[in-house]
């Protein structure tokens, strides 16, 4: 397998429909037990992967670099191979701060349940930090430490403001399930799905009969496959590709002034009947990496070959700054 997702149970996956769209590649599902995991990971017969429940945290000791942003989260979704090493990243973190905005939900200074405690609700709890929230409440079916259950959230919480699923409770196929039972929650603003099949789920439909506003999980899943692509396609880009495409390049490879870049190819831009489209809107600080918007597929040309994870969208993960060019 080149590329692909693995986990436990994957029929309610997306996404070899969404590679498919947009890539060339041949994207896979394997499903693997708890015995095959660990053969898989140490084999590494692979050039990029996703991961998906239970692994996300499973996946950690297999890895050589970590990306700062999965290293603080503790739990990784996208996996690339770079000859024999392999780099973790998690793209989780942005598509779920994008659920929230999409959908108008502020978290700060609310109390929110967050119900799961697993390598999806990792980067949850993350966002929920840096968004301010009031108080963060995990719940679980086990008591633990700092985790309530499901009789204790509702006998000291019912106050709560948002309820987040990011349990695999209610996923295709089991769609007649439903986490938790909203009744005792009169002060509800909010429900959110991280699940993204079904779309609504029957924790979003029963919240919906409560005049809950409800944010289903699709948002997150499409924004972070976004990332996920982008960081794919980048890979099929051969040496020879890349070297070619050099050779038309008007700055010398090396060079890693952002100012010198950036002009150099703005004077390239206005001269080159090669741009279709304008350039892309994402570039690291230091200059290192140049992505290109093409018609069908991003482009990255890197001034040195320094793993960084690139996004194609007008408001950029942290480490990024944005560029505007106008066609």
């Amino acid at each position: 397998m080149e590329y692909g997702l693995i986990g436990e149970k994957l029929g309610h996956s997306y996404s070899k429909q969404i590679h498919a769209e947009f890539a060339d590649y041949h994207y896979e599902l394997l499903p693997l037990t708890g015995e095959e995991f660990p053969v898989f990971m140490e084999k590494k017969d692979f050039r990029a992967i996703n991961v998906t429940v239970p692994y996300k945290r499973c996946v950690l000791p297999y890895l050589s670099f970590l990306d700062p942003l999965a290293k603080r989260i503790g739990a990784v979704n996208t996996i690339v191979n770079r000859d024999g090493s392999l780099y973790g990243y998690n793209t989780d973190y942005y598509g779920f701060l994008y659920l929230l905005d999409k959908n108008g939900i502020s978290v700060k200074n609310k109390k929110v349940l967050v119900l799961g405690n697993g390598g999806v609700a990792q980067p949850v709890f993350l966002a929920l930090s840096e968004r301010g929230a009031g108080e963060v409440i995990t719940v679980k079916h086990r008591a633990g430490d700092g985790v309530l259950t499901y009789a204790q959230a509702a006998a000291m919480h019912a106050d709560a403001d948002i309820v987040i699923n990011a349990s695999p409770v209610g996923m295709f196929p089991d769609v007649d399930a439903t986490p938790i039972d909203l009744t005792p929650y009169k002060n509800l603003s909010a429900a959110v799905d991280i699940i993204a099949n079904p779309r609504k789920t029957r924790f979003l439909l029963e919240a919906e009969k409560e005049g809950i506003k409800t944010a289903d999980g699709s948002p997150c899943l499409l924004h972070r496959q976004n990332m996920q692509l982008n960081s794919f396609l980048i890979l099929q880009l051969t040496t020879q590709k890349l070297h070619r495409l050099r050779k038309r390049l008007p700055f010398p490879w090396n060079k890693r002034t952002e100012g010198n870049i950036w002009e150099n190819i703005e004077k390239y831009r206005k001269n080159s009947k090669i741009w279709r489209s304008h350039l892309a809107d994402c570039f690291m600080p230091d200059g290192s990496s140049i992505f290109f918007n093409y018609p069908k597929r991003p482009i990255l040309i890197r001034a040195s070959y320094t793993p960084r994870f690139l996004y194609r969208s007008g408001s950029c993960p942290p480490g990024l700054q944005t560029a505007v060019h106008k066609p």
